[in-house]
Formats: structure tokens, sequence, C-alpha cells
């Protein structure tokens, strides 16, 4: 990741350690789904554990159960999760966002993603569980819910503006490829033109076939359209014409008939 992929992955994580629950049931939702290893996570974070260890932790607070929680507290439990275990990367343009779980925590946490519409895969690595998302909408859907408003936007809009400079370079490369082909294909009708010219065989091609000729050598530049547009001619017929040019120019010059040629011979 380049270092504002990396500034923005960091943004989020601050921005999610900032949540504090108001309710005593999310907070204690929120440590169980951060557990107790935090290895080398974001200072933010590792105070967050600490606020949120001590709710879990006080007189009266009941312990989280996935199968009977309420919709708020399962949030605050996968919010606590995506901290201890989660990470995000926008390597490539690409989002993938992944869990590296203890190998039998991996399908109890895809099951419950599944059970709030956020469907994951899982699998084993070096053996440790990876629960994963390769699509950007589904790891959207998932910051949106866990509370990453604020980063989620700053992500979508850089996405927007990667898929709108992946269009321009596309629409780039488009036009510079038909720039090369016309100048190309202008090449070639100015050097027959010129060839037909020398031979003489221009001056007995049809009035339009000759006017199109014309007008290329006066605007070498321009497109059928505007030799058409100069010519006062359909764009067809602009087509044909210089088709007609180059294919003349490729063939040879007729030879004389025999009995004319006989007789200049004669009179040589």
């Amino acid at each position: 990741m380049t270092r504002s992929e990396r500034d923005l992955v960091v943004s989020l994580r601050n921005e999610l350690a900032a949540i504090d629950p108001a309710r005593s049931c999310d907070r204690v939702a929120e440590a169980a789904g951060m557990g107790g290893a935090l290895g080398g996570r974001e200072p933010s974070v590792a105070r967050l554990a600490v606020r949120l260890r001590r709710a879990a932790d006080s007189p009266g607070a009941a312990n989280f159960d996935w199968d009977v929680a309420a919709d708020h507290c399962r949030t605050a439990w996968l919010r606590g999760r995506f901290l201890a275990c989660g990470s995000l990367s926008l390597a490539g343009g690409r989002t993938h966002l992944e869990f590296v779980v203890p190998s039998a925590d991996a399908p109890v946490l895809a099951a419950r993603l599944e059970a709030v519409d956020l469907h994951a895969s899982w699998r084993l690595r070096r053996g440790k569980g990876v629960v994963t998302w390769k699509s950007g909408e589904a790891v959207g859907m998932f910051l949106r819910r866990i509370g990453a408003a604020g980063a989620l936007l700053e992500l979508e809009a850089r996405q927007v503006s990667r898929a709108l400079r992946g269009e321009l370079n596309r629409v780039l490369n488009a036009e510079s490829a038909n720039l090369h082909r016309a100048v190309a294909a202008a090449g070639r009708h100015l050097d027959a033109i010129a060839q037909l010219e020398a031979d003489g065989r221009l001056q007995t091609q049809p009035y339009v076939v000759r006017l199109v000729a014309d007008a290329r050598r006066e605007t070498p530049e321009a497109t059928l359209a505007e030799l058409a547009e100069r010519a006062g001619l359909h764009r067809s017929a602009v087509q044909r014409a210089l088709e007609r040019i180059e294919r003349l120019a490729e063939a040879e010059p007729s030879a004389p008939d025999g009995p004319r040629s006989a007789m200049m011979s004669a009179h040589a």
C-alpha cells in the first residue's frame, strides 16, 4: 500500500477505537469481540481495550452471548473483532478485508457474519483461520455497519477517483489510438495521390475522386467527416474515393493496348 492508503487504514481504526458505546451491554459485547490479545495494535485500540475490559469486569456485567444478543450488541462485537484481528488492504486499487483468527474460530465468525447478511468466505492459512472479503461492496457494508462512516466516505471517494482516472485513461488511450490510425491513413492517402498524379492517372479519375484528393492534399490532418464537409459530400462517398485512390496506387499502371503500341513503335 502507498503511504496515503496506510494513513487511511490507520484513520479507520482510530475512528472505530474512538466510538464509545452508550449501552453497557455494547461495551461488554465489544470487549468480548476484542478478546485479550492485542499484539502490536495502535495505541488508540489498546486504550479502548482497557476501557472496555473495565466495563466488562464491573459488578453486574453480563457475559456476551451471540445467539441471544440484540442486533446492536452483535454490531459492537463485530467492531471489537475487527479491531482485534481484522486488517484492511487497499493495495493495487483493490479493497481486501480479512480477519485472522484461531482455526476453530473461522467457521464461527463466518457463520455470525452470515447471520447479519454479511457473507464472507473462510479458509485455513498456515494453521490460522482467515475470514475474507474481496468485494469492495461487501467491505463497505461491513464498515458502515460497525460505524466507520468517515473513513468509508474517504475510501469511497478514492474508489470513485480511481475509477474516473481509469476511465479517463481508457478514453485517452482510445483517442490516441484513433489519432495514430488517422495519421497513418492520411499518410497513405497522400502517398497514393502523389503517385497517381505523377503517372497521370489521377486526372483520369471521376470528379468526386479528384475532389476528395484535392481536399486531402489541402488538409492532411482532416478526419473523414471534416473532408466530407469540406468537399460537400457524404462521409461514405469520401471513404469510397480514398479507398479507390489507395487501390489504384497499389496496382501497376495499365500498359498501352497492342495495336496502338505497335503503331507508336512503327512511327518511332
